[in-house]
This record gives structure tokens, C-alpha cells and sequence, in this order.
């Protein structure tokens, strides 16, 4: 039988999806606010080959989040997600304020906020819960396209703000926003897992095997879909992150755009990726379904890498954009993959393990981004563009961007790898920590509660995550 995840639990609100999109807005409008105050504090603390320095800060938060990320999922799936949804927005606002009083314990408190700083896992597992499966495609859409629509007028405001009245001004509007959003999900996010799933005590022991971080990964070998969904992530999210660390930077310092050129340009994309997520994904979902929207969007983000590449004027700039746009159906698209496969208990790992992926990815992408520009001596600091350099040689590269078209190989590899993702697989029952210490009548819940439950024994604990659906 299958469980009511959409139905109002007594004494409390409906959890909706409007709940999950207010949330992820919030959090990264706040983000988004602080573009140009975080160059300016990247420059000021590290002169020296700022975003190499940028990108090892980010390189341990992005470790420390693809440790954590399964886990916080997997306890997710049992304890549920609204305590750790507000855990989650807490850490990953907390370093904000810190912009200002103290620089060094703001790069020390985003190093640190990886450990829980994935939203995005926690959401995604949110909205499986309250949705239907046949809902789930538009409802990602619509949650990624929220991020998109956070960017689309936060930098504009943010640097209009710090031209106006300084960054501190910046600081603080950003800090009230997500004060406001840790105060939504305390007050009005309501619960979204059904309370039959869920544990009533938080004393539930919890063993090594359990909480080995590296357990997704074991079974991310052992079992071939996994991997390949785990790889094309990789391989697609990489360039992603580090193209996202230096891109505005490279658009002012190189194709010499001016800030309300740059924030022109956030909006526009931000605009066509609410488009490309909220209309265009839901028809691609319905017509070529799950497997194929990968692909389209894998390549459109390869075209647009490559214009990244080996564009050298603004328009070129402009209409790669539009493509961008465009390539911003891939994560919604692989996370309703995931998820179609997945039972109702297993959520949260499944997108933790998809996200905790991506938090390796912002890691090292940024830091790889940052080292290729500095092996061609391109250099990303802060300070007059490049046309005033005495440098005239940097100005006739026939590759401005060599990072973008190692991004660009990076992503063909993603397609081919996605090309061998099998179209209909689902979810093995893995143990978690109710089924570890449930006893017979909790073992015999599970198997009503979900159709793709099966009874575990103590040797099935590595079993591949997903399993062919013919066998």
C-alpha cells in the first residue's frame, strides 16, 4: 500500500512545495547579495593569487560536505527533514555576519559549514515526500529554478547597495535575510515525513558501519547505475562549480564588461533558466523522458563551455548565455532519475548521495578553474582590465578561457558516460539505522510501507544501491 505522503498529518499545516522554494530563495538571494562584498574581502585577505586561495577554502568545505551529505540524508530518512533542513540553512548562513566583523573567521567558518551546509539534499528528499511520483519532475524544476530566480536581481542589488552605502550595508540586508529564512523553517516549515516513517527518539543508537561516510561510496562500486549516475555528476558538475567561482571576475577582467553589464547579464541568465526549469523541463520530461533530458541538457552546457572557451567579445558572451540557460535542466533532471527510482525511506540517501557529489565538485572545481587560468597567466585579480595591461600578448589569445574548454571535455566524457545510464531501475532497500535495530513487527512495516521494501539480513548490508527491476 502505498503511503500517503501528500496527506495533512492532525495538528500541524501541510508541508508543500512552496515551503521547500521559499526556503532555498531565501538562503541564496542572501548569497546572492554578497557577490561583489565577497571579491572584495577575497582580495583584501588573500592578494596573492586570490581565487587559488578561493578555491581551498572551498576545496574543504566541498570535502567536509560530500562526507556529510549521505549522512545528513540517510538521518534525514529517519528522524525527518525539518530539524535537519533548519540545521542545514543555519551553517550555510552562519559564516554571513562574519564578512565584517572578522574576514579570517569568515573563510574558517565556510571551511567548517561544509559539514552541513547541503540544502539542497535535504530539500529535494522534502519535496519526494510530499509529492507524487509523476509530480516530482516539475517539482524539481520549479525548486531549481527558484535558485535561478534568487540570482536574477541579488548581485544587481547588492552592488547598487555597496556603490550607494558601503558593503557593510550589504552584510547586514543579507544577514536579516537569512535570519528571516532560519526563522521560516522554525515557525512555519512543517514536517513533510509521514510520522509512521519516522523515529519518536532522538536516543537511537547509531553504529560505525552506519555512519561511515564512505559507505555510499562502497555501494556506488558495487553497483554499475549508481556508479554511472555518480560519474556523469562528477564530470558535468565540475566545470559548473569552478566556471561559477570565476566567471564574473573572467567577464569583467577579460571580455571587459562593466558591473551593470555583469549584473545584466546574471539577470538575463537567471530569467532564461527560470524559463528553461519551469516550462521547458516539464515538456522535455513528458516527451523524451528522464534519461534524454540528461543528455540534452549535458549538451547544451558542452556548447556553451566551448563558446565560453574561445569567445572573445561581449556578444559572444551574451549568446553563450543563452545556452547556459539551457544546460540548467541537468541536475533536475538526474535528481528526478534518482529519485523515481528511489522507495519513500530512501530519499534522502539517494539525493544525499547525488549532492554530496556536488559538494566535492565545489571543492575542487574552483580550485582547478583557478590553477588552469594561472598555468596560461591569466590572472584573476582584482584591478584594471586587461586591455590596460602592458601585457598586449594576453589580449590575443586564441583560447581567453582555457578552463572553459577543460570544462568542455570534462563534459563530453559526462555524455558518454550518461549515454549508458539504463532507463528503468530502482532503488534497493538499504539497511539504514531503523532496519539495523527494528524488530519483527518494524521489519514487517517495512515491507508494507514501501512496494520496493524486501527483508534484509545482516550479510546484505553492501548490497548494490540499485537494482535492475527486471531481476
Amino acid at each position: 500500500m502505498r503511503l500517503p505522503l501528500c496527506s495533512p498529518q492532525h495538528g500541524r499545516s501541510r508541508a508543500r512545495v512552496t515551503h521547500a522554494v521559499v526556503v532555498i530563495f531565501l538562503e541564496f538571494f542572501a548569497w546572492g547579495l554578497l557577490t561583489t562584498p565577497m571579491l572584495t574581502v577575497l582580495r583584501d585577505v588573500f592578494p596573492q593569487h586570490t581565487f587559488l586561495m578561493n578555491g581551498l577554502v572551498q576545496g574543504v568545505k566541498g570535502f567536509l560536505s560530500f562526507l556529510s551529505a549521505p549522512l545528513i540524508g540517510a538521518l534525514s530518512d529517519i528522524w525527518g527533514r525539518k530539524s535537519f533542513l533548519l540545521m542545514t540553512v543555519f551553517f550555510t548562513c552562519a559564516p554571513i555576519p562574519f564578512m565584517k566583523i572578522s574576514p579570517w573567521w569568515y573563510f574558517a567558518l565556510i571551511s567548517v559549514s561544509g559539514i552541513f551546509a547541503v540544502t539542497f539534499s535535504v530539500i529535494f528528499a522534502y519535496v519526494a515526500d510530499i509529492t507524487e511520483e509523476h509530480e516530482r519532475s516539475t517539482a524539481y524544476g520549479l525548486v531549481s529554478a527558484t535558485f535561478a530566480a534568487s540570482l536574477v536581481t541579488s548581485p544587481a542589488i547588492g552592488v547598487y547597495l555597496s556603490g550607494q552605502y558601503g558593503d557593510s550595508l550589504v552584510v547586514l540586508v543579507a544577514t536579516v535575510i537569512a535570519v528571516a529564512d532560519i526563522a521560516f523553517v522554525f515557525f512555519v516549515v512543517p514536517e513533510s515525513l509521514p510520522d509512521k516513517m519516522r523515529l519518536t527518539s532522538w536516543g537511537f543508537p547509531i553504529s560505525w558501519e552506519q555512519a561511515d561516510p564512505f559507505a555510499s561510496l562502497r555501494r556506488v562500486g558495487k553497483d554499475t547505475t549508481v556508479l554511472l549516475i555518480c560519474v556523469t555528476v562528477f564530470l558535468s558538475y565540475l566545470p559548473e562549480a569552478g566556471q561559477y567561482s570565476s566567471f564574473f571576475l573572467y567577464l569583467r577582467q577579460v571580455i571587459e564588461f562593466s558591473p551593470a553589464a555583469i549584473t545584466g547579464f546574471i539577470a538575463m541568465v537567471g530569467i532564461l533558466s527560470i524559463v528553461a526549469q519551469t516550462v521547458f523541463f516539464g515538456v522535455l520530461m513528458r516527451t523524451i523522458g528522464k534519461k534524454n533530458t540528461v543528455l540534452l541538457g549535458l549538451a547544451f552546457q558542452l556548447f556553451q563551455l566551448v563558446w565560453y572557451g574561445f569567445g572573445s567579445e561581449p556578444w559572444m558572451m551574451w549568446a553563450a548565455g543563452t545556452v547556459a540557460a539551457m544546460s540548467s535542466i541537468t541536475f533536475p533532471a538526474i535528481s528526478a532519475l534518482v529519485s523515481h527510482s528511489a522507495s519513500p525511506d530512501q530519499q534522502g540517501v539517494a539525493q544525499g548521495m547525488i549532492t554530496g557529489i556536488r559538494g566535492l565538485c565545489n571543492g575542487l572545481g574552483p580550485a582547478l578553474y583557478g590553477f588552469i587560468f594561472f598555468l596560461f597567466n591569466v590572472e584573476l585579480n582584482e584591478g584594471e582590465p586587461m586591455a590596460g595591461r602592458s601585457t598586449a600578448s594576453t589580449q590575443k589569445l586564441v583560447v581567453p578561457g582555457p578552463p572553459f574548454l577543460f570544462g568542455a571535455c570534462s563534459v563530453i566524457f559526462a555524455l558518454v558516460v550518461a549515454f549508458f545510464i539504463p532507463e528503468r531501475h530502482q532503488l534497493a532497500e538499504v539497511k539504514t539505522c531503523t532496519a539495523n535495530k527494528a524488530g519483527s513487527s518494524s521489519a514487517a512495516h517495512a515491507q508494507n510501507g514501501s512496494p520496493l521494501a524486501v527483508p534484509i539480513s545482516d550479510t546484505e548490508d553492501l548490497e548494490p544501491l540499485l537494482q535492475d527491476s527486471v531481476m
